[in-house]
C-alpha cells in the first residue's frame, strides 16, 4: 500500500486540497476521483468527506488502493537496474514477451515478476509502462500503482521522457546525425507488420539517429532516440531507409553470421521521477550477444 503525506504550509491556506494533491502529488483527475469515492484521503487522520481547505499544519495523507495482479508464476530472470516504491526498472533480456499474449500465455517477463514480489515480499499490480518486443533487450519500466503509471505515460508521449537505443545494421551510413520523420502504419487490417506509409496516413513516427561506429564488414552501430513511440518503430523506419537492422529478418535484416535475432537494445532512459520530480537517469549494460554481434562485425572483411 502506498501513501502519499504532506503538511499544510502557511502558504498553502486557503487552496482546496484536491488542489493541494494535484499540486504537490501530479494525481490525475482520474485517479483524484477514486481516492474521493473509496475514502481514501486523510485530513489529520480523519477520512476526509469533502474537498475543503485546510490550515496550517493539517496534515493531508492519501492512501492508494492495494492491487495485485494474477499470474501464475514462473522461474523467469529479472534483472533489476532501479527499485523504489513508485517504481520498478528491469534489463529484460531477449526471447522472453512482455506480458501474456494469446500467443504467448506463459514464459513472460510478468510471470517472472510474480515469483520476484514474492521473494521480495512485495505486491502491486504490474503495470509496463513501455513495452519491448520479444527479442529486443533493455530497458522495460513497471510502475508499482496506477499514479506512476499514469505519470510516466504522459511523459512518454509529452516529451518529458528521453528514451534511447543501441541498434547494429546493415549498410554503411554516411551522415552523422539525421531524423527520419515518416508516419508508420499497417499495410493491411490483419497485418503482423507495420510500414513507412505516404504522408496523411498512418501515425506520426519521427526516429533520431546518430554513428557511434562504422564497420568494414558492411555494418553499423547507431544509436537511435525516439520521439514517438510505435509498434517497431525503429525496426520499420531502419528497414525503410534501407538499413534493417542486423538479425531482423521481419523487416529484411537477417545476418546469422553475426546475432540470431534482431540487434536492438533499449539503452538508456531519462525522466522525472514520478513523486520526487528528480532528473533520473538509468541505463543497461549491453547483452552479451549484441556485445559479441559487435565484436564479429570489427572483425569481419
Amino acid at each position: 500500500m502506498r501513501e502519499y503525506t504532506f503538511v499544510v504550509s502557511k502558504e498553502d491556506e486557503g487552496v482546496g486540497i484536491r488542489r493541494m494533491l494535484r499540486r504537490n502529488f501530479r494525481f490525475s483527475s482520474r485517479l483524484l476521483t477514486r481516492l474521493r469515492a473509496q475514502k481514501s484521503v486523510y485530513l489529520n487522520d480523519q477520512v476526509l468527506e469533502g474537498w475543503m481547505k485546510p490550515k496550517e499544519g493539517d496534515i493531508i495523507r492519501a492512501v492508494l488502493p492495494e492491487e495485485a495482479s494474477h499470474f501464475p508464476e514462473e522461474d523467469i530472470p529479472i534483472e533489476v537496474l532501479h527499485e523504489d516504491e513508485d517504481l520498478l526498472i528491469l534489463n529484460k533480456q531477449a526471447g522472453v514477451t512482455v506480458h501474456p499474449t494469446k500467443g504467448h500465455a506463459s514464459h513472460t517477463i510478468a510471470n517472472g515478476l510474480m515469483k520476484y514480489m514474492r521473494e521480495t515480499d512485495q505486491q502491486f499490480k504490474i503495470r509496463f509502462v513501455n513495452r519491448l518486443d520479444m527479442d529486443t533487450s533493455g530497458i522495460l519500466i513497471v510502475g508499482k500503482n496506477s499514479h506512476t503509471q499514469d505519470d510516466l505515460v504522459r511523459q512518454m508521449h509529452g516529451g518529458g521522457m528521453e528514451k534511447s537505443y543501441i541498434a547494429l545494421v546493415h549498410g554503411i551510413i554516411e551522415q552523422e546525425e539525421f531524423t527520419i520523420d515518416r508516419p508508420i502504419g499497417r499495410p493491411t487490417p490483419d497485418s503482423v507488420t507495420r510500414c513507412v506509409l505516404p504522408e496523411g496516413q498512418g501515425r506520426p513516427s519521427v526516429t533520431r539517429v546518430r554513428v557511434l561506429e562504422r564497420y568494414e564488414s558492411g555494418y553499423t552501430q547507431v544509436l537511435l532516440r525516439l520521439e514517438t513511440g510505435r509498434t517497431h518503430q525503429i525496426r520499420v523506419h531502419m528497414s525503410w531507409l534501407g538499413h534493417p537492422v542486423a538479425g531482423d529478418s521481419l523487416y529484411g535484416g537477417d545476418a546469422p553470421e553475426l546475432i540470431g535475432r534482431q540487434a536492438l537494445h533499449a539503452w538508456r532512459i531519462r525522466f522525472l521521477h514520478p513523486v520526487s520530480r528528480r532528473p533520473s537517469e538509468i541505463t543497461a549494460p549491453l547483452p552479451d550477444d549484441m556485445i559479441r554481434a559487435i565484436e564479429k562485425a570489427r572483425r569481419l572483411r
